[in-house]
């Protein structure tokens, strides 16, 4: 068993390094520490992977159970597999910039991404929210592959709409406010993680699809006014939510009361403050937790 993670985790790091030199050839203008960061991360991650799988055998062993069959080499799996399309791409996407002519194209397959969860037949529902489709034996999370073409589709837009969007009408004290015709964008990207939150009850997707666009559109423009008004259309949503949606309510309840018996979900925070209170902010160490 050790063989083969040892044998697994060896072949995970020459193809990092088969990625890292094919970066540093294709892209050489490309920040070269964002790869080796995200590497050494994920790279954390199996090895406390490794740990949770060797726990459960001990525990299986234990109770006399069958071994169960280790999450760590399905992980190891995907991320060859996200190499391997990483290094694809690069080599045959050699300028970024080609992904403008099709931004609207992207934007369409987002959304559809974004709202594949939410048909009949193959949308899922775990926990309460339906994240998931299923078609045969394969299930994966759609909204995933839409926060990349939506990243795609939200950069093409602002950048062929900056200056627009950078332009000032009115001011309130030294605040300037952009023109009343160009909100509609953000009202729209508003709209939309409204709907995710709706009809996939994802409070994460929805939020992060809303920052994600404001951060873009920031960046693009400059314009603090913007921050602004997408924290009052933040704070509106929210509130709406709150007295609309059920699930929504809980999330709030749990948040300000986790030990509440009443809503019965803080499971995950409460164990965190419990992780907290044993090990602090640094943990006790691999193994000792």
């Amino acid at each position: 068993e050790f063989r083969r993670v040892l044998f697994r985790s060896l072949s995970s790091g020459l193809l990092l390094l088969i990625a890292h030199t094919v970066v540093r050839t294709q892209a050489p203008y490309a920040d070269p520490i964002l790869l080796p960061v995200a590497a050494l991360l994920n790279m954390l991650g199996l090895a406390m992977i490794h740990r949770l799988d060797v726990a459960g055998e001990q525990r299986a062993l234990a109770n006399g159970s069958p071994k169960p069959t280790p999450d760590v080499y399905a992980q190891i799996t995907w991320m060859a597999l996200g190499l391997i399309l990483f290094m694809i791409t690069l080599t045959v996407l050699r300028d970024h910039r080609r992904l403008q002519r099709r931004t609207f194209i992207f934007g369409a397959l987002g959304i559809v991404l974004l709202f594949l969860p939410v048909l009949p037949v193959i949308g899922t529902e775990i926990n309460g929210a339906r994240l998931w489709i299923e078609i045969g034996t394969l299930s994966f999370q759609p909204g995933e592959l839409a926060k990349i073409t939506l990243a795609i589709f939200f950069a093409g837009y602002l950048v062929a709409h900056r200056h627009t969007l950078s332009l000032v009408q009115n001011k309130i004290g030294n605040l300037p406010l952009p023109r009343t015709k160009d909100v509609g964008p953000l009202v729209l990207i508003w709209i939309l993680a409204l709907l995710v939150l709706i009809g996939e009850r994802d409070l994460g997707t929805s939020l992060l699809i809303f920052g994600l666009f404001i951060v873009l559109l920031y960046v693009a423009t400059g314009r603090r006014a913007w921050v602004g008004i997408a924290t009052l259309l933040l704070i509106l949503g929210g509130v709406l939510a709150y007295f609309a949606f059920g699930h929504v309510r809980v999330r709030f309840d749990v948040w300000l009361d986790p030990f509440s018996q009443a809503t019965g979900r803080g499971y995950q925070i409460v164990q965190s403050m419990f992780g907290l209170a044993n090990g602090g902010i640094f943990g006790t160490g691999w193994g000792l937790g």
